[in-house]
């Protein structure tokens, strides 16, 4: 079966940075549904007319991927608004009473902590990265009735943790 639109490809796949660095890499295989929030968008179109087997490698510009650096998404808001068990990593889709309003759809990440202060980036972990991305199709298969009404394969996780989706990673 070739992979198309509103399939279910199975990849084993490496990412790294432009410098070959590694980010993240999953060598027994996950389910990715082809053409919907899965994949970037690039992959997807990657993967077209492939096979279980074939194997490839792109590279994805920032503007293709998870957008460039955005220096105004960075913010320093007043400690005082946060729990008490914060660190860095810790992120918020709905920032505290106290800090000025989020950005809609915006996931903030507290990259700093300071006595009085925090500092939290809105921009996606990997914002600004060209990105290399491996894999080999181990499966492709038709999606089951829940993933074509989702388009996803991934119905029971809120984030797949994969580096290879639109989502930020939790891994």
């Amino acid at each position: 079966m070739q992979i198309a639109p509103d399939t279910v490809v199975t990849l084993a796949w490496r990412l790294t940075d432009a410098q070959n660095e590694a980010l993240a890499e999953d060598d027994q295989g996950t389910d990715f549904y082809v053409g919907g929030a899965d994949l970037l968008p690039a992959i997807s179109r990657d993967l077209l007319g492939k096979s279980a087997g074939d194997s490839g490698a792109l590279q994805i510009e920032p503007a293709d991927a998870f957008g460039d650096y955005d220096p105004l998404r960075l913010r320093v808001e007043d400690r005082a608004c946060f729990p008490a068990l914060l660190e860095p990593g810790m992120q918020f889709e709905q920032l505290p009473a106290g800090c000025a309003p989020a950005e809609a759809g915006c996931l903030y990440t507290v990259t700093d902590i300071a006595e009085d202060k925090v500092v939290l980036d809105g921009n996606h972990p990997l914002a600004g990265m060209a990105l290399r991305v491996h894999y080999r199709i181990v499966d492709v298969r038709e999606p089951d009735p829940d993933e074509l009404e989702a388009h996803s394969a991934h119905l029971d996780e809120v984030d797949t943790g994969m580096f290879l989706v639109g989502r930020t990673p939790g891994a």
